[in-house]
């Protein structure tokens, strides 16, 4: 599954994070990296360790071509390749043993304020450019969370429409003091296949066949993430029991704010437990599917499950997994959602309910009348920095509140 896995580029941070700190320790698919911005403001991603002596590179110095080893001053540019080995270069100037000495290197792309590597066989693919990446007038933010978990716990709840009604909407209710009325029940979902991966499509109590749960649904983005209207959430694999959230969202500002264009896209970490008593925070949307995936165990014991109707869309995530893997061990043919011709990767469109809400925007005093609480509140993730709830406040012109979700 590595290997399949490897072949998709994965967002591993933020741009804002190496704004200041050259530098960024990872781990990525149970390998210790570091993520670097060169002195030429082009990014690398490269091993931990310097091969001379094991030194930490994310201690090491950035230059114009790459990252210098602070120990004894060895320099490796984006590629791996050694460049500077400065007491054997000056003790034995033709030996050129630099020239046998590499570091691992893998690409680093930036997009949409994140930072995206490649650890697989080249040619890398295409890094798909989606289409809200594209949106103006909006405050992005992104924020990165680390929940003890396989990476496929949080990528299957990614197709999972009935959870919605119980994690989210009813449980809300519980953590209000309340026992009821719960929200509309699910009386029918269904599941489909498209370029980009899948969506699933439901029909609540309180909607039918012509609303855009059904019409439109909502997309898991092939191989490891959900998009659903206005942010995307991105599971990556750290190792076998660890993943990194990864969000990405869009508040479309009022249109009294127009135009808006943000200069620098802010990342923050999210918490997954309160620092004070250990316990899960449940009060957000997120952080209420962590509390779920992580409570499945570091790896899920899936011959434990007892599937029901509303897992089709699990079996079938599970069985295209299945294939992706014998396609890439028996033919040289690339795995689902792979794009490699640049001439179709722009501005790739993702199944969005109201897209003028999107395109053209609210009015300050619509977001009013309406209770977008979208707009007035950053209800996905626990921790919002003060400095960033100020950012979008400013953005928006309106007020953000510094409240959890589950409070009314």
């Amino acid at each position: 599954m590595g290997d399949l896995l490897r072949r998709y580029w994965h967002p591993i941070g933020g741009v804002s994070e190496l704004e200041n700190e050259p530098t960024k320790s990872v781990r990525l698919m149970g390998e210790d990296l570091v993520l670097y911005k060169d002195l030429d403001g082009n990014y690398g991603l490269m091993g931990k360790h310097c091969p001379h002596r094991q030194a930490d590179m994310a201690m090491g110095f950035v230059e114009k071509c790459g990252l210098r080893c602070s120990y004894h001053g060895w320099l490796f540019d984006h590629k791996g390749d050694c460049l500077e080995q400065p007491y054997e270069d000056t003790a034995n100037p033709g030996g050129r043993y630099r020239d046998k000495v590499k570091i691992k290197a893998y690409p680093v792309k930036a997009k949409a304020g994140l930072l995206w590597a490649y650890l697989g066989p080249g040619p890398a693919p295409e890094l798909p450019d989606w289409a809200p990446f594209n949106w103006k007038n909006g405050f992005v933010q992104i924020v990165l969370s680390e929940v003890p978990c396989n990476w496929l716990q949080g990528q299957e709840n990614s197709i999972d429409p009935v959870h919605f009604e119980w994690m989210h909407a009813n449980w809300t209710v519980r953590l209000r003091g309340q026992e009821g009325p719960y929200g509309p029940k699910h009386l029918k979902v269904d599941f489909r296949e498209k370029d980009f991966g899948y969506t699933y499509n439901r029909i609540r109590e309180d909607t039918d066949e012509t609303h855009p749960f059904w019409e439109v649904g909502r997309a898991c983005v092939w191989p490891n993430a959900i998009f659903t209207g206005d942010h995307f959430e991105f599971r990556v694999p750290v190792d076998d029991e660890n993943m990194l959230s990864v969000g990405w969202f869009f508040s479309r500002v009022p249109r009294e704010q127009e135009p808006f264009k943000q200069d620098s896209i802010p990342t923050w970490y999210g918490p997954v437990k309160d620092p004070e008593n250990g316990r899960w925070i449940t009060s957000h949307v997120m952080n209420q599917d962590f509390v779920a995936w992580a409570g499945q165990g570091r790896i899920s014991d899936r011959t434990q499950e007892n599937l029901g109707l509303s897992d089709k869309g699990i079996a079938m995530l599970r069985r295209q997994f299945l294939r992706d893997l014998e396609l890439i061990k028996n033919s040289d043919e690339d795995p689902k959602g792979i794009i490699r011709d640049p001439a179709k990767n722009h501005n790739l469109e993702l199944p969005v309910f109201d897209r003028e809400a999107i395109e053209k925007g609210f009015t300050k005093e619509e977001i009013k009348q309406r209770g977008l609480l979208h707009h007035t509140r950053f209800i996905f993730q626990a921790g919002q920095p003060e400095d960033v709830r100020k950012m979008q406040e400013d953005a928006m012109g309106i007020g953000i509140e510094a409240k959890g979700y589950v409070d009314g």
